[in-house]
């Protein structure tokens, strides 16, 4: 009798045993199912909203493109396109909500062609003193262009590097390369090799796309003060026609139509050869929302004769004298655009695609000068 309880026993927990690790299984399995129907749900909930979002795009960029032709060009949302879908009166499907905000990216001066005093005088006016503002200009000009003189004089160590490399001798391709320059990492990064409030200002002020001049109707203080204009009255005045505020709150919101708007405006006699009026690169921000779901699609479009991408490779690369201001073939020789293979590149599509990226993670707001 007791060698039946026992087996009777063993069997009762064999089958306990059974069932506790069925039931961590099927809970294991649960669990990855509804992972992989959570991930497909999100992918299918995507693709929806990816088509909303390059619709709202070529909607935005249709009414951009009517601005060109009747306006000669763009110059500020103030002319009526700062809202082009609701000037289209276009809306998404049912449930949908989609919205387009536009910034200026020729608010910003082009890196490309930027000079040795142009970054001297942003750096003073961060508050460096003469001699640091002259080594980072040395630095970074020294890292950007080929056979460039450093006026300080100072070495680089590239080679002394546990990976050596060299100065690439052309504009930079991505601000992380700031992170590579002698100097320069030690300014725009902090101990933990960190972006710092530095590097922010310097990618607020500088843009990676190659253009001739940049959009006063959109600079920011560190602009005006890298061209020379650091006086807070001009930058208020400024500000003011702009928006139509202060001395300006009459006739309203206005823009720039020419440079000579802009000197009366600034009190200046004449503008610097890199000051102009007219979007050369406008990055075009898409969110699609549906619910929980949300989309975000970003692209850099130049209006013909606007901006460039920089492909100078180092052994093409010219270098400018010290303190010049390089030109086209100098700077960055842009590859022939090569229309792709789409109906837009066939219907002769009113602007070139510079960038474009989806669901990028969104950049930190530059801190206040």
């Amino acid at each position: 009798m007791k060698q039946i309880h026992s087996t009777r026993s063993s069997v009762l927990v064999i089958v306990l045993v059974t069932l506790v690790f069925t039931s961590v299984a099927l809970v294991a399995f649960i669990e990855q199912a509804s992972n992989d129907l959570l991930v497909e749900a999100r992918a299918a909930a995507a693709r929806r909203l990816r088509r909303e979002a390059y619709s709202g795009l070529e909607v935005t960029l249709a009414t951009l493109q009517s601005f060109i032709q009747a306006d000669n060009g763009l110059h500020h949302p103030a002319e009526g396109w700062g809202d082009p879908l609701g000037f289209a009166a276009w809306s998404p499907r049912e449930g949908c909500t989609v919205e387009v905000k536009l910034e200026d990216e020729s608010g910003k001066l082009s890196l490309p062609r930027v000079d040795a005093t142009t970054f001297k005088n942003l750096f003073e006016s961060w508050q460096m003193s003469p001699a640091d503002a002259e080594r980072l200009t040395d630095a970074l000009l020294g890292w950007m262009r080929k056979d460039y003189v450093p006026a300080s004089g100072l070495p680089t160590d590239y080679d002394q590097q546990s990976i050596p490399y060299a100065a690439p001798g052309r504009s930079l391709r991505s601000f992380s390369e700031l992170a590579a320059i002698d100097y320069a990492r030690d300014v725009f990064y902090d101990e933990q090799g960190r972006p710092n409030d530095y590097w922010r200002r310097f990618v607020a002020t500088f843009s990676l796309y190659n253009y001739q001049q940049m959009n006063l109707n959109a600079a920011q203080p560190g602009v005006l003060e890298a061209l020379g204009f650091s006086d807070p009255s001009q930058q208020q005045r400024m500000n003011d026609y702009l928006a139509g505020t202060g001395a300006y709150v009459a006739q309203g919101p206005r823009w720039f139509n020419s440079t000579g708007d802009a000197a009366s405006v600034l009190g200046s006699a004449a503008l610097p050869a890199q000051a102009g009026t007219q979007i050369r690169a406008l990055r075009v921000n898409v969110t699609v929302r549906e619910g929980r779901a949300e989309f975000r699609l970003t692209a850099v479009v130049a209006p013909p004769g606007g901006a460039t991408i920089v492909q100078t490779t180092a052994t093409s690369a010219t270098a400018p004298a010290s303190g010049t201001t390089p030109t086209a073939s100098t700077a960055s020789t842009p590859a022939p655009a090569v229309a792709p293979a789409t109906p837009a590149a066939r219907l002769n599509y009113p602007f070139t695609l510079l960038e474009i990226t989806e669901n990028a993670e969104m950049p930190a707001a530059p801190p206040s000068p």
